[in-house]
């Protein structure tokens, strides 16, 4: 297994990854999945600022996860919201932690303290939408601190969406 820092040649392989999730699930709340050009600009902008980093297993990205901004004041700055995308396959494996753990190093040497997750949440679970990630968020640290209700809209259906923070 190894973590490295995203480029943007991996653009390709990530949106492969991503437009599982947008295409097939509620766990994203886009409706459309991104361009390949649109998704590269995405890396390369998280890039600037905070980390951005890939899991490799034999040579093939089984996952990522990134960093960004939680709200844009300078106050703020202690604070990023995080994201976490595994191959729909490579789940069980510990990846998802792994991920994780190499964000929390990276985005310590950056001074940030406070992590936030948003999270898609079933009113009820559904074909679509479990609360798989609500649990993995629990199980590695992450204590949930709000809730709203209703304000996602995917598939004919109605979803809440849940914050949840870890402070290192």
């Amino acid at each position: 297994m190894l973590i490295r820092t995203a480029t943007i040649e991996d653009a390709e392989r990530l949106l492969e990854i991503y437009s599982y999730y947008v295409e097939n699930t509620a766990i994203s709340f886009e409706y459309e999945t991104p361009s390949l050009e649109e998704f590269r600009g995405r890396i390369s902008q998280t890039l600037e600022k905070y980390p951005y980093l890939v899991l490799e297993e034999d040579g093939r990205i089984q996952g990522y996860t990134y960093a960004g901004v939680f709200k844009g004041r300078a106050a703020y700055d202690h604070c990023c919201e995080v994201s976490i995308y595994l191959d729909r396959n490579a789940k069980g494996n510990g990846y998802g932690r792994a991920l994780y753990e190499a964000l929390e190093e990276e985005l310590k040497k950056q001074g940030i303290i406070n992590l936030y997750a948003c999270i898609g949440d079933p009113i009820t679970e559904d074909e679509y939408l479990t609360k798989n990630s609500e649990n993995f968020h629990r199980h590695i640290g992450y204590t949930k601190v709000g809730e709203f209700h209703r304000c996602g809209y995917k598939f004919g259906r109605w979803y809440n969406m849940i914050w949840m923070e870890k402070i290192m």
